[in-house]
């Protein structure tokens, strides 16, 4: 089993490719600058995924999309959310998904394989409670970039999930969350191999709730 993972220098990318290689599983983690033991990618830039790509040979059984930035955190409304935060964020967690998949989508069909794309409650269009506000459009657009994906890459056998973490003790969630990086990687790893063609597009939380949108 071939997997690749986003973002994986720390937090939940780091820990979802620590089990998947303990499951004897190639793991091909990525690190935004080289790193020993990463294959470089920064997903906001198209020659970068070209290079990546360019190394993959045979078939990509699971893409985890996981790269991600929250730049407006402590943003006020007043004279805050400046345009390039904006940018920036939308560049990584949006675009950057898209770039990803678009890049190994040969590697995917090839093996029939899987997306998973690590959005968040915050993108959530019932719970908005307020703030934030360039963290959850982005976080919403990737959800929604993820559920027509689905529709569109059914055709070749590959399944598209998108999945909230949890709240996770992270650089991003802060030592007061709720679970660990540990806990959440195992539940998510669990919801991929769930993942098939007949749930594609599924909303789902890293202890397998469906979620609202």
């Amino acid at each position: 089993m071939h997997v690749m993972i986003t973002g994986a220098t720390r937090g939940i990318g780091a820990e979802l490719a620590r089990i998947y290689r303990a499951d004897g599983a190639q793991v091909t983690a990525t690190a935004r600058t080289p790193q020993a033991g990463f294959a470089t990618l920064d997903v906001t830039d198209p020659e970068s995924h070209d290079a990546l790509a360019a190394t993959i040979s045979g078939p990509l059984d699971l893409l985890v999309c996981n790269a991600g930035v929250y730049l407006d955190k402590g943003q006020k409304i007043d004279g805050g959310y400046g345009p390039d935060l904006w940018a920036a964020s939308f560049a990584t967690n949006v675009t950057g998904v898209f770039l990803s998949v678009q890049a190994m989508l040969p590697a995917l069909r090839a093996a029939r394989g899987k997306i998973a794309i690590i959005s968040s409650q915050m993108a959530s269009q019932e719970r908005a409670p307020g703030g934030s506000y360039i963290y959850r459009a982005s976080k919403a657009a990737a959800l929604n970039l993820g559920r027509n994906l689905a529709r569109d890459l059914a055709g070749d056998g590959i399944a598209v999930g998108i999945y909230h973490p949890g709240w996770v003790q992270t650089d991003m969630g802060g030592a007061a969350a709720e679970i660990t990086p540990a806990q959440s990687a195992s539940g998510l790893k669990a919801r991929f191999a769930a993942l098939s063609v007949a749930t594609t597009g599924c909303f789902e939380t890293w202890d397998g709730r469906a979620h609202p949108f």
